[in-house]
């Protein structure tokens, strides 16, 4: 994947072209200068610093200012002389930078007599410039350690029994790979025998490791703990989840917010009415202001340096890259900060129920036996169900299993027989575990029971002893325990939620009701799904939605923030614009609230930076500013927008 950097220097001018629902790429431009510019501008300071001991005046002071001057702002000229060229010859139109002002006010400065001044600009310029490169890195590096965490080798087992160490790239699906205590896992796959703990931060952000054993996925850049295993390889290098997480961390650096992308469209047209309005600033001030032509084209310096857009540009890109970074430490990765961004705008949110607002597996509710005789106590009950349900291997009996222990270990001969479920025989009785609708003998305080729960959305098993039943289990997919949570923050902040479900309305409305829901749609076939969301758009507006299967990757599509869960399917990852690496719900309300402090930060920044504009600009007219107060003061607000745009990176409280 081509990954371009969004935002190289401090109120340049670049092309980024706004990314679209679609994911299509961008191209800016970017410059690497080295390690020249700092030493540079170092030695510049110093020679600035150096001049202030030197008679005040003299040609020899002057020469060490504007020598100062071009050392500091060599890379300021540079690309504001150069950028503006090139921008302007390959758009066949004047494309100028921020640059490019500061270039004619240093210089401008310098050709008044004001040497000191326009050394000043320079050098608090380009400092300004560093802190924003630093800021930008700062806010990015969360995510881009994640790179150095790409896993190199493997232990391969081969035909022969020895192990060899390999490059992970030469993997292939298929192969076993001997993982020691330690040890980065070098891709993805399933443990084939042995025992241990797995540090999952890189891929899900959770801290506590995660207790592995015989059949377990593992993934590719997760740390082994103490224990040793083999595995084997499931996806090729490219595919696993850590490569797609590496894939999103392109492309959020890469897409810019729809704000940040305009401010960087509508800067060429900012410097260039400054660049018209500059001469007629200097021209009319003798006429209107009764200045003197000096103290005029002073003025005019004095102007081209308060109208510069810095602080305007710097107001986005920092903020954004700061909120992505917030995230990604978080287990929530963006696929670029136009997603984020748009998050705040949401007025309703979309959720598939199974495996986003439930466990994605069902669970034991309730049960209910008629034990009334000595013989057959619940506990006996308990242990003949077990050992019935040990033999069989789907959904159901791993709930009932989970739920239930035996109290006596037996040993059954058991039958899975069609129309019938599972039957075995124990001293002399015949007992029998299936769905309700193959039992006739059934007792009133069974069907009671049954009927309260089917109105539940639970679904029922019998358990019956010579054909006549004695009990009965409920179980149900029960709701993700923090999605009532979630579900009450949403509401609380007036955003319509909605559950979509392939299960019977019923069902839905059992689970809906549980966290809270708004509205709940059942019997969804999966090509249905995305036309739920069109109509979401029509009646509230801008749709989130949340899903993790295949059957939700067109309605992922369609929403305008598709959210997919990490433990989903790979094209429901690939599709969306967000990944929730841990299917932790609570993780989508904290988005929501990052979101909504990048939305206030950025329009805090705008609005700052504008108004110092508009307030220097005036102080100018009126005679109340000079180039060293002008310079410090509008550096200074670049400065505070930067700060402002990292606090992003501080975690959310809300």
């Amino acid at each position: 994947m081509e990954t371009t950097k969004a935002h190289d220097h401090t109120c340049s001018s670049g092309k980024d072209h706004e990314h679209n629902h679609d994911h299509e790429g961008s191209h800016g431009h970017s410059h690497s200068h080295g390690k020249s510019p700092v030493v540079l501008f170092f030695t510049g300071l110093a020679i600035f610093i150096i001049a202030f001991f030197i008679t005040e005046g003299s040609l020899l002071q002057n020469i060490l200012f504007v020598s100062a001057m071009l050392l500091s702002g060599y890379h300021i000229i540079l690309e504001g002389i150069v950028d503006t060229l090139s921008e302007s010859k390959e758009q066949r139109k004047f494309v100028p930078n921020v640059h490019i002002l500061m270039t004619l006010a240093a210089f401008g400065a310098t050709i008044i007599g004001n040497y000191e001044e326009g050394a000043l600009l320079i050098i608090i310029f380009a400092a300004a410039h560093f802190l924003e490169e630093y800021a930008e890195g700062r806010s990015k590096r969360e995510i881009t350690n994640l790179l150095k965490m790409n896993p190199t080798e493997a232990r391969l087992i081969q035909a022969d029994g020895s192990v060899k160490t390999v490059d992970v790239v030469t993997l292939k699906i298929g192969d076993k790979l001997q993982v020691l205590n330690g040890d980065q896992i070098a891709t993805d796959g399933v443990i084939l025998s042995g025992r241990t703990s797995i540090d999952e931060s890189s891929i899900n952000g959770e801290s506590i490791p995660r207790e592995k054993t015989v059949g377990d996925e593992v993934f590719g850049s997760t740390i082994n703990g103490t224990g040793t295993f083999t595995m084997e390889v499931t996806k090729d290098s490219s595919d696993t989840v850590f490569a797609k997480i590496l894939q999103l961390v392109n492309q959020s650096q890469s897409n810019l917010s729809k704000t940040a992308t305009k401010i960087q469209k509508l800067e060429p047209y900012y410097v260039t009415i400054v660049l018209i309005l500059v001469p007629i600033f200097i021209a009319v001030g003798p006429f209107i202001f009764n200045w003197s032509w000096n103290e005029s084209f002073y003025r005019g310096m004095v102007f081209l340096i308060s109208a510069s857009p810095c602080a305007l540009a710097a107001s986005a890109v920092p903020a954004t890259l700061s909120g992505i970074s917030n995230l990604a430490k978080r287990g929530v990765l963006f696929k670029g900060g136009s997603y984020l961004a748009n998050l705040a705008t949401i007025k309703s949110v979309a959720f598939d129920k199974t495996g986003t607002l439930t466990k994605g597996k069902p669970s034991v509710t309730d049960f209910y036996f008629l034990t009334d005789t000595a013989q057959m106590t619940e506990q006996t009950c308990i242990d003949l169900i077990v050992a019935m349900e040990k033999t069989a291997n789907h959904p159901l009996a791993n709930a009932i299993l989970d739920r239930f222990k035996a109290g006596t270990e037996l040993s059954l001969n058991v039958e899975n027989e069609i129309g019938k479920g599972l039957v075995t025989e124990y001293q002399g009785d015949t007992y029998q575990i299936g769905k309700p609708e193959i039992f006739s003998l059934v007792k009133t305080q069974i069907n009671a029971h049954n009927e309260q729960y089917a109105k539940e959305g639970k679904t029922v098993v019998y358990f019956a002893k010579n054909n006549e039943v004695i009990g009965l289990i409920a179980m149900m997919d029960v709701p993700n325990e923090n999605a009532k949570t979630v579900i009450s923050y949403l509401k609380a902040q007036g955003i319509h939620t909605t559950m979509i479900t392939g299960d019977a309305e019923l069902t839905g409305q059992a689970v809906g009701r549980q966290i809270g829901i708004d509205e709940v749609v059942g019997n969804v076939l999966p090509e249905n799904k995305a036309a739920i969301i069109k109509d979401q758009q029509a009646r509230f507006g801008n749709v989130a939605m949340l899903g993790d299967g295949v059957n939700d990757a067109p309605a992922l599509v369609t929403a305008d923030i598709g959210v997919a869960m990490g433990d989903g399917t790979d094209i429901a990852i690939d599709v969306a614009d967000a990944v929730l690496m841990n299917n932790d719900l609570t993780k989508f309300s904290y988005a929501h609230k990052i979101s909504k402090r990048l939305d206030r930060v950025v329009w805090q920044n705008i609005i700052f930076s504008m108004f110092i504009v508009v307030l220097l600009i005036t102080l100018n007219i009126l005679g109340k500013m000079d180039i060293t107060i002008g310079v410090i003061a509008h550096e200074g607000s670049t400065l505070l927008v930067i700060l402002n745009g990292l606090r992003l990176l501080i975690p959310s409280k809300e």
